[in-house]
């Protein structure tokens, strides 16, 4: 192993965390909160925003002027290297790293809208591979409308998303399970493209020939029954027929063509998503994330019930493994679920139903399901959670019930199932044993965490080990990273540390906010800056760390 030991250098002169670190002015800038920390470079901040976005803002600074700041580095980082820019976007995307598309799908429609005609050719040729249903197309053009013109090559990548769904069923299923979002529609993108009117599915987009103008003739009718238009049943996908089907059908029918035609809860006519047989059979289908998304709906049209066979399918699949991996269910897709879930009601309208504890355990489980597995590394960890001020504002990643210093208890709580060996407190400008346990539930843990112990220090649990003689191999730091209220900086608190024990103990800082600095020194081998809720982060701490394999070598071989 490395020694940073030799790598340090010379000891720099303590510097109060509002003052940059003599020598290395250049290399500092001022954070949200009026601290001095080292600049993030475009990359870092780039991967930051892609994971966490910028909705809620921080306690320091706005949402509004977080985007900003994050959109001016998103183009400053295109500018330096678009092909670099958009390979990270689509990295990002395609691997379920976020728990939002959206802001790779803005950062796409920046790219495509470069001055550098390579770039923007890149990002149009992405497209589909970063906006894989119609919801992120809708969105996609949102963002792009109001950055150029719809020029030919623009047209061409959205008519190509269409045309490249093959077989003619992956469209149909699209066109009627993601019909509108944001004011636009598929028929607006068909005409401003200028897809081929070449079939009956382009036809029934447009109200060419099936919608508009035979509206008040079919009035109140089955457009699919063959008297009155034969065509149409012989032409369009069977999902599209099924869905048109469904708006004229009664409950017994719904449910068949659900069960037939797999129809999904968006193509269900409104008065039919009340009946707990109508959910039964959407259920035995259903995408586990769409299931996450419903379990309230379920719960309270009586089909989530203790005992229900409902309730064991449910809590089936959040055990397993592989459908949640198969399906990159995201950590916070499962939170939210959890949280929004037991509170036993939705945050808007009168929905309310009463939790199944099992079902809350199993989305308890769920979550750490949710990060990629790697072996626990055998090291020593020492946890430090930000229970600053500025913790408890703004929100994780756009959810709104979850707050920085929630997400950094969940956070914790991740390395803490998988580490046997952990140490878990909570700082501001002092160090608290929060008096959390591996075998805490989630929400136990983020409540133990909603304190405020006043400003932000990042050195205090490195000085609360140093004092203690706690031997440690790594420290992990969450916070929101507007740290300033030190008399020292974490880097400098890190380097007095292992100079006193002696040892060649690593920093890992897991960011909650998607700011322009980071505590890590760059220089540092020994230093690792994440983002929080990367579904990679046990994986990249295990490699950071050099963990041993969870068997002997020879039984490994």
């Amino acid at each position: 192993m490395s020694n940073y030991l030799t790598k340090i250098g010379v000891r720099t002169r303590k510097a109060p965390q509002t003052e940059a670190i003599p020598g290395r002015e250049r290399e500092m800038t001022r954070n949200n909160a009026g601290g001095v920390a080292f600049t993030a470079d475009a990359w870092i901040r780039l991967e930051r925003w892609l994971l966490l976005g910028s909705e809620g803002g921080s306690y320091y600074v706005s949402e509004a002027d977080l985007t900003k700041q994050n959109v001016a580095n998103v183009r400053a980082a295109i500018a330096e290297d678009g092909e670099r820019a958009v390979k990270m976007i689509v990295d990002v995307s395609v691997a379920g790293r976020a728990p939002k598309n959206d802001p790779a799908l803005y950062a796409l429609a920046l790219a495509a809208s470069s001055a550098d005609a390579k770039t923007r050719e890149r990002a149009l040729a992405a497209l589909p591979q970063v906006a894989r249903t119609g919801t992120h197309l809708f969105q996609f053009v949102a963002f792009i409308d109001g950055m150029r013109g719809w020029g030919p090559a623009l047209r061409k990548a959205i008519a190509q998303w269409y045309t490249a769904k093959t077989p003619v069923d992956r469209l149909g299923y699209q066109l009627v399970k993601y019909q509108q979002r944001g004011g636009w529609s598929h028929r607006d993108l068909f005409r401003l493209a200028h897809v081929p009117m070449n079939d009956a599915v382009a036809r029934w987009i447009t109200g060419a020939e099936y919608g508009e103008h035979n509206v008040k003739r079919y009035a109140g009718k089955n457009l699919l029954r063959e008297d009155h238009y034969p065509a149409l049943n012989s032409e369009l996908p069977v999902i599209m027929q099924a869905f048109e089907q469904a708006k004229q059908a009664d409950e017994t029918t719904v449910i068949r063509l659900v069960r037939e035609h797999g129809l999904t809860r968006e193509m269900i006519p409104t008065e039919h998503q009340k009946s707990a047989a109508v959910w039964e059979a959407l259920l035995e289908k259903m995408p586990i994330g769409a299931m996450l998304r419903t379990l309230g709906r379920m719960g309270a049209c009586d089909l989530l019930a203790p005992f229900s066979d409902a309730a064991k399918l449910v809590t089936n699949r959040l055990g397993d493994r592989e459908l949640l991996r198969k399906a990159r269910v995201h950590p916070i897709d499962v939170l939210k679920a959890l949280l929004v879930y037991q509170a036993g009601h939705g945050d808007k309208g009168s929905l309310s139903w009463t939790a199944v504890p099992q079902v809350v355990d199993a989305l308890n489980g769920a979550y750490y399901q949710a990060f990629q597995f790697v072996p626990a590394t055998g090291k020593r960890f020492f946890l430090g959670i930000d229970v600053s001020g500025s913790m408890t504002m703004g929100r994780v990643a756009g959810f709104a019930g979850l707050t920085p210093n929630m997400g950094a208890a969940a956070m914790a709580m991740l390395i803490a199932r998988t580490e046997p060996n952990h140490f878990i407190g909570g700082f501001a400008t002092q160090f608290v044993d929060l008096k959390i346990s591996a075998s805490d539930r989630l929400d136990a843990a983020m409540k133990k965490c909603q304190r405020n112990f006043g400003g932000t220090d990042t050195t205090v649990a490195i000085d609360y080990a140093q004092k203690h003689k706690y031997a440690v191999d790594a420290f992990v730091v969450i916070t929101d990273g507007e740290t300033w209220a030190g008399d020292q900086h974490t880097s400098q608190a890190l380097e007095s540390y292992r100079r006193k024990m002696g040892l060649d103990t690593k920093l890992i800082v897991i960011n909650m906010v998607a700011n322009r600095t980071r505590i890590t020194d760059p220089t540092d081998a020994g230093s690792l800056d994440i983002v929080g809720f990367d579904t990679s982060v046990p994986t990249v701490m295990h490699a950071f760390l050099g963990g041993s394999p969870e068997f002997p070598e020879e039984e490994a071989a």
